[in-house]
């Protein structure tokens, strides 16, 4: 398999976090908590301050937009990051964070990367050339109906409070397997094959940017929870393996 630039600019920066993240992994280090009671550590400051060096040196003049050090730069190219996406998992050692780095051109997301170092999966996309986990190609399933359905939820409190959960509930009772695998790791399972569809409606854009491509390229669809395309402002998902998009939007809408 060929890889763009781009492409091997991103796994690099994915590895260059990884190397931060084992090395401060299960070190007891600091929690600070940040204006919307999320934390962060100085493994998250880190990581990031590890990735933009390697993609501002590999991509120069392109912007960048990280979960620790905000926004920079202009231009129609923009790197997406969350060096660590499950920074609660990390505090509390266990592995199910990952490190999530996307490109956006143009306001259309056409690569993905996502590292899960700790868990030992590395998961990658880029438009037009498929999407790969630990080197082996990906593909969705082929399950037609919700009756036949895995599905995973993530991230259900604003659904949860609001008139939606009600449908939520029908969507449970109707499925063959429910299950909250959460983070990156339902989005891997998705592309993989190996559930059908996941629902969450409390995401931020870097969460979920890198798993956007991923998903696609295996054939998947990934929009809002009402159907609209990921933007910067998305704050909800349905990703399904695509045959069941219709029937969810329509069940959860």
């Amino acid at each position: 398999m060929s890889s763009s630039s781009d492409l091997n600019a991103a796994l690099e920066a994915a590895e260059a976090a990884a190397r931060v993240i084992r090395e401060m992994y299960a070190r007891n280090i600091a929690v600070e908590f940040k204006a919307d009671k999320s934390p962060v550590t100085e493994a998250d400051v880190r990581a990031e301050r590890a990735i933009r060096e390697v993609l501002a040196a590999r991509t120069p003049g392109y912007a960048f937009f990280g979960e620790e050090t905000g926004r920079s730069g202009d231009g129609d190219a923009l790197w997406l990051v969350d060096p660590i996406d499950g920074t609660k998992a990390f505090v509390r050692e266990y592995p199910m964070f990952s490190t999530q780095i996307a490109l956006m051109r143009q306001g259309q997301l056409v690569l993905g990367v996502s590292s899960a170092p700790l868990y030992g999966e590395l998961a990658w996309a880029e438009r037009g050339a498929g999407a790969w986990l630990n080197g082996r190609r990906l593909a969705v399933s082929e399950v037609g109906t919700i009756a036949e359905a895995a599905v995973s939820g993530g991230n259900l409190k604003t659904l949860a409070s609001g008139p939606g959960w009600a449908r939520w509930g029908a969507v449970v009772r109707e499925v063959s397997r429910i299950r909250g695998y959460g983070d990156f790791l339902h989005y891997h399972l998705l592309a993989s094959g190996k559930i059908d569809a996941v629902v969450e409606s409390d995401v931020n854009i870097l969460d979920i940017a890198a798993l956007v491509t991923i998903v696609e390229e295996a054939g998947g669809r990934f929009t809002a929870l009402d159907g609209t395309p990921v933007g910067l402002d998305t704050t909800t998902v349905l990703a399904s393996n695509g045959r069941l998009h219709g029937p969810l939007l329509a069940a959860l809408g």
